[in-house]
């Protein structure tokens, strides 16, 4: 499993009414499988985040939503970027992404990580508990699911979570790829060279050969090859034909998000991609386009242009 070119819809909000929702990422969906991407990913979350929109906005439920589209692609894989452990039992969410492997014929990934958006917690009563708390139980959550998805029970008497040799049939292939998202050198790390066969590195760009030089150290702790851990970078993509569009797009960049945001036309954006996420020794672009991916024709240019970069 790699993700070399990744395309991520976390944006519902659409001209036209709420039925036509789902066509909408439907067709960004076959749009980015027709142009060479090989994953399409959605957020798991219940509200639409700060920084794209505000809580009362659309958002889809994960899984609901990956399920459909595996009816209406063929190819590409699927995957959350990523879920959060703390709103599933783990033995259960084992369960869920096998089911998505089985109904897509062999293209899911389960994506994970400890969770962090508050207020979706309090809302939907999960507990959130302290950051250290998250990664116990993201740890405990990943030696019961990581058994499970290779068709092992799934055993664990743990502080958070307990398993009493859950089994998870049926399955398609020997094990569905398991991907940790995040950038916690201490933490999130590790934990992705003990269980991860991908690693998405969120993080501000200038951040990224640091990280990349970590990722590679807590492998080589535990005696696993670097090379083994496959890498890809979330990228906020404000991709516009014009000058013109170029510049209205860039007045739309949060604060917060302008040292992950790449500015320009779907060429310029990939020399910088090039120069500053491949260069610094990431094997894959994950992009999103918030405020235009869902035009017809937006997605196909973009996949063009950035096709080449991770084609070997």
């Amino acid at each position: 499993m790699s993700i070399r070119l990744g395309y991520q819809i976390p944006n519902f909000t659409y001209p036209g009414p709420v039925e036509n929702t789902f066509d909408t990422v439907a067709a960004q969906a076959r749009e980015a499988e027709a142009a060479g991407f090989d994953t399409v990913l959605v957020m798991d979350h219940f509200y639409q985040l700060p920084g794209i929109g505000t809580p009362d906005q659309a958002m889809l439920e994960a899984y609901t939503t990956l399920g459909a589209l595996s009816q209406v692609t063929s190819t590409i894989q699927l995957s959350t970027l990523v879920t959060g452990n703390t709103y599933r039992n783990p033995a259960l969410l084992a369960k869920t992404v096998t089911t998505l492997d089985v109904v897509s014929h062999g293209r899911a990934i389960l994506g994970i990580g400890a969770g962090w958006f508050e207020r979706e917690h309090d809302d939907y009563g999960f507990e959130f508990g302290t950051f250290g708390q998250r990664f116990e139980r993201l740890e405990e959550a990943l030696t019961i699911i990581t058994p499970m998805l290779k068709g092992e029970p799934g055993t664990l008497d743990g502080k958070w979570y307990t398993a009493r040799g859950a089994m998870n049939n049926p399955r398609v292939r020997d094990t569905v790829p398991i991907m940790l998202g995040g950038s916690g050198e201490q933490k999130t790390f590790r934990l992705a060279a003990r269980f991860a066969d991908h690693m998405n590195i969120i993080c501000d760009v200038e951040e990224l050969p640091r990280k990349v030089a970590v990722l590679r150290e807590r492998c080589e702790e535990i005696g696993r090859d670097p090379a083994t851990l496959s890498t890809s970078y979330l990228v906020m993509g404000m991709v516009g034909e014009t000058g013109q569009e170029v510049k209205e797009l860039g007045e739309t960049i949060p604060e917060d998000r302008r040292d992950r945001a790449f500015l320009g036309t779907a060429e310029q954006v990939a020399e910088q991609l090039q120069e500053k996420v491949l260069g610094a020794g990431i094997d894959g672009i994950t992009i999103n386009l918030i405020r235009n991916g869902h035009r017809p024709g937006v997605v196909t240019r973009v996949g063009e242009a950035l096709k080449p970069l991770v084609t070997a």
